[in-house]
């Protein structure tokens, strides 16, 4: 007994305003269910309206009698009408459309390609006038260019016919200048013979090639410059060409007293 007193003087102590929030419960909840009931009612009543009226009519009229409702047997029951079944729905074919649509892509197509060959044959044809007016420009220039070799020649024969009568040459000879030039037969054996003796070589060569050299010369006769135009295949050879040819330093005039300008000597080691 003692340890239970004890226990509850441990508890601790009932809260202030219990009972009046107890209270503000319970009032809570009954105004609830008033609300709630009172809602309901009134979703159920059913407002009665009550009219009079007295119809009446310029005479006297026989009401007809009451129809009297008479049960309908299983025989006598209408039998309801079938209902009519739909028509079917008639899918017109996309056929037609998809052709009519070829069709016109094929049209365009066909368009398109008379155009690209439009515009080619256009192009060929621009090309080609470009080509023949070419050729024309050329056929004139050639014409052109041919009168006046003609024309040329002409004028050429024309002073040659006239200057023949000043003529210097042989009754058999062949030439067309008034006179003759160029070295004598006689001058390559001259100029050979003042060269060859300079000439230093004592090698044993296969064969006996020949040595081309231009000399270009004054007009007394000294030699200017000399060019090997030939090879003979043998450098020394030609080394000792031009040495010989540079130690000779002047050659002799011609039989008239002239000096060529330009010499085309060719020399060979066996000769």
């Amino acid at each position: 007994m003692q340890s239970a007193t004890d226990r509850l003087e441990f508890i601790p102590p009932p809260a202030p305003g219990l009972l009046r929030a107890l209270a503000l419960a319970l009032l809570a909840h009954a105004l609830l269910l008033a609300a709630l009931t009172w809602g309901v009612h009134w979703r159920r009543e059913v407002a009665t309206l009550s009219v009079e009226a007295e119809l009446w009519s310029a005479l006297p009229q026989e009401a007809a009698p009451a129809p009297v409702d008479v049960p309908l047997t299983p025989a006598t029951q209408p039998v309801p009408a079938p209902l009519p079944e739909p028509a079917p729905v008639q899918v017109e074919p996309v056929k037609v459309d998809i052709a009519i649509e070829q069709e016109k892509l094929h049209l365009k197509k066909q368009k398109e390609k008379e155009q690209l060959e439009k515009k080619r044959q256009a192009a060929e044809d621009r090309e080609r006038k470009k080509v023949e007016l070419e050729k024309q420009r050329k056929q004139a220039l050639l014409a052109k260019q041919e009168a006046q070799r003609i024309e040329a020649q002409r004028s050429d024969n024309l002073k040659r016919i006239a200057g023949l009568a000043g003529a210097s040459g042989a009754p058999d000879a062949r030439g067309t200048a008034l006179k003759s030039s160029g070295p004598s037969g006689s001058y390559a054996g001259r100029i050979s013979a003042r060269i060859k003796p300079n000439i230093v070589f004592t090698e044993d060569v296969a064969g006996n090639p020949v040595a081309e050299v231009d000399v270009r010369l004054a007009p007394n006769g000294s030699i200017l410059s000399r060019k090997l135009t030939q090879s003979s295949g043998i450098k020394s050879w030609d080394e000792a060409v031009l040495k010989a040819i540079d130690k000779t330093e002047k050659l002799p005039p011609d039989t008239d007293g002239a000096v060529p300008p330009l010499l085309t000597i060719g020399f060979r080691p066996k000769d």
